[in-house]
C-alpha cells in the first residue's frame, strides 16, 4: 500500500508540474494581454495591419519593463474584418479572456461602436487611433477613448478648406453609408453651406462597390468646381481613378479614409492633385518620427503608414495606465475596472506622433486635423495645412 501511495502522490505532482507549466508558459510570472482590432483582411487591411504593428512595436519594446515588475506582458491582435459583427463576436472572445486588460483600436468607427458595448459590460478600455465619428465617444462611455479628432471638427476643416482656400462654390458630396463616411460627409455639407457654397449633388455609394458609372454620370451632368468623398480608400481610389479616366477635372478631396498607401496603389498614377484631411500628422517630418519610422521599417519590412504612430501611441499610453493601476494596486494585478479608470485620467502624455489629455467622454483635448495633397503617385501626400482646436 505505502508503494501505491507514493506511486499515486508522484503521478499527482508531475501532473500539478505540467499543469503549471501549462498555464504560465514554465514562468511563475503572472500574464497580462493587449489586444488590437482592425482589419487585418479585406479592402481596409493596409491601414489595419498599421494599426496592428504600431501596437504590436509598443508592446514589445515594453516587455522587459513589465517583467521587472512580474509580468508576462503579451499581444493579442484581432481581425475585425471591418465588420461590425466579427468585431462584436471578437468583442465577446476578448471578453472571455480574463488576461486581456486593453483595446487597441478599432480602426473602423462603424465597427467600435457595437464592439464598445461589449468592452463597457466587462469594463475593457479600449483606445482608438483612428475612430471619428461623434457617436464614438457622445455615448459617454468609460471604455471609450480615442486620440484624434472628431468628424464634427475634421468634416469642416476640410469645408473650409474647399471653400476658402481652393474657391469651391457648386460641391458634390459623395458617402458610402457607413458611420464614418455619412457622418464625415454630412459634416462637410453642413459647413460648406454655412459658407454659401451650393451642394450639387449628395450621393451614396456602397462598400465593395467597384464600377462607379452611375454617380460619375451625375457629376458629369451638375459639373461641380469641387467634390467631397466621406469613406475608405478602397472606394475612393476607383472613383478618383473613374473619374478623371471620363474627364472629370474638378478637385476632389477625401477624409482620413484615404490617408494611407493604399489609395496609391488603387488610383494609380490617378492619384495626383487628390486633397485629403486627415486626424494623422505625417511622422517623418521631426528627427525623432524619421528615426522612430525608420525602425519600423527595419522590424517589418513596410513603411509606416497613417497610423502606424498612432496606434503605437495607444499602446503606450494603455502600458503607462497600466503600469499606473499596478503600482496603485501595490505590485499586484489590477482589475479591468481599474485600468479603465487610469486610461481615461490620462493627462498630457507625450507621444509620437500626439499629445493626449482626455476629457469627460474620451475625446483628446490635443487632436488637430491636417490637409495633405498627392503631389506625385506616392505616399504619404504633402502636408500643406494644419488647423487646431
Amino acid at each position: 500500500m505505502k508503494k501505491v501511495w507514493i506511486a499515486s502522490m508522484a503521478v499527482m505532482l508531475a501532473a500539478g508540474l505540467l499543469a503549471a507549466c501549462g498555464n504560465n508558459g514554465g514562468s511563475d510570472k503572472k500574464i497580462i494581454k493587449i489586444a488590437s482590432q482592425s482589419p487585418l483582411s479585406g479592402g481596409s487591411s493596409v491601414q489595419g495591419e498599421a494599426i496592428k504593428l504600431g501596437a504590436q512595436m509598443a508592446l514589445e519594446e515594453r516587455k522587459a519593463e513589465f517583467e521587472k515588475l512580474g509580468f508576462d506582458l503579451q499581444f493579442t491582435p484581432y481581425d475585425d474584418q471591418a465588420d461590425p459583427k466579427k468585431g462584436v463576436a471578437n468583442a465577446e472572445t476578448i471578453a472571455a479572456d480574463k488576461q486581456i486588460m486593453a483595446i487597441v483600436g478599432h480602426m473602423n468607427s462603424g465597427v467600435a461602436i457595437p464592439s464598445s458595448v461589449v468592452y463597457d459590460k466587462y469594463g475593457i478600455p479600449m483606445v482608438s487611433p483612428s475612430n471619428t465619428a461623434t457617436e464614438v465617444t457622445d455615448r459617454k462611455l468609460k471604455v471609450v477613448n480615442r486620440i484624434v479628432a472628431r468628424d464634427d471638427f475634421q468634416g469642416p476643416a476640410a469645408a473650409q478648406y474647399a471653400v476658402n482656400t481652393v474657391g469651391a462654390k457648386n460641391i458634390f458630396v459623395i458617402q458610402d453609408k457607413t458611420a464614418y463616411g455619412q457622418g464625415l460627409a454630412d459634416a462637410f455639407k453642413s459647413e460648406a453651406e454655412k459658407l454659401g457654397a451650393t451642394i450639387a449633388g449628395y450621393e451614396a455609394i456602397t462598400i465593395g462597390e467597384k464600377d462607379f458609372n452611375g454617380v460619375i454620370t451625375q457629376i458629369l451632368s451638375k459639373k461641380p468646381d469641387f467634390i467631397f468623398f466621406g469613406g475608405l480608400y478602397a472606394e475612393a481610389g476607383q472613383i478618383v481613378k473613374q473619374a478623371r479616366d471620363k474627364g472629370v477635372t474638378a478637385p476632389i478631396m477625401g477624409g482620413d479614409g484615404i490617408d494611407t498607401a493604399g489609395m496609391v496603389e488603387v488610383a494609380g498614377d490617378k492619384v495626383v492633385g487628390t486633397l485629403y484631411t486627415s486626424v494623422s500628422t505625417d511622422i517623418t517630418k521631426t528627427d525623432a518620427g524619421k528615426a522612430w519610422a525608420d525602425a519600423y521599417k527595419q522590424k517589418f519590412g513596410k513603411n509606416v503608414d497613417g497610423y502606424s504612430a498612432y496606434a503605437y501611441d495607444c499602446m503606450n499610453l494603455i502600458l503607462n495606465a497600466l503600469k499606473e493601476a499596478i503600482e496603485a494596486n501595490d505590485g499586484d494585478l489590477p482589475t479591468r475596472e481599474q485600468v479603465r479608470d487610469q486610461v481615461r485620467a490620462t493627462k498630457d502624455f507625450e507621444g509620437m506622433a500626439t499629445k493626449v489629455t482626455f476629457d469627460d467622454k474620451g475625446d483628446n483635448a490635443y487632436a488637430k486635423v491636417f490637409v495633405y495633397e498627392f503631389k506625385a503617385a506616392s505616399y504619404p501626400g504633402s502636408l500643406i495645412s494644419e488647423v487646431s482646436k
